[in-house]
């Protein structure tokens, strides 16, 4: 069912609006899920990946840890240290996955990452965009 009227339910509307994303929404995109003792540490779920930030894969066959290396935000890839594949001619390449296979294990703070934990901690607590039964009826 849809929820919103100003947002397209179509899935061709949905595509397009995903793979010609602005840098700044790709960003919000590329989030991945906190591992279960940093969500009970910040009270929040999910933060936009960043370089430096530790992950684990948890989704496919490359089930890896590592520091991540880059943000490709054009690719909606990261790459991360241990994870490449040796080409026939000796060269390494990196192996792109998306953040929302992986779970962040450690996380690289400064002042505006515990801002931005802040603020989503904050909406969390205050119950923000959560219905009741009441607020249906």
């Amino acid at each position: 069912m849809k929820q919103s009227n100003t947002v397209s339910s179509s899935r061709r509307k949905s595509r397009k609006a995903y793979l010609s994303a602005p840098s700044h929404q790709r960003r919000i995109n590329m989030s991945a899920a906190l591992s279960k003792e940093l969500r009970k540490k910040y009270g929040v779920r999910s933060l936009p990946i960043r370089r430096d930030d530790e992950v684990t894969v948890v989704r496919g066959q490359h089930k890896v840890s590592g520091k991540v290396t880059c943000c490709y935000r054009r690719k909606y890839v990261i790459h991360i240290e241990r994870l490449t594949l040796d080409k026939p001619n000796g060269q390494s390449v990196n192996i792109g996955i998306h953040p929302s296979n992986c779970v962040i294990t450690k996380l690289k703070l400064d002042k505006d990452r515990l801002a931005l934990l802040e603020r989503k901690r904050a909406g969390a607590q205050a119950g923000k965009g959560k219905l009741t039964q009441e607020d249906v009826q």
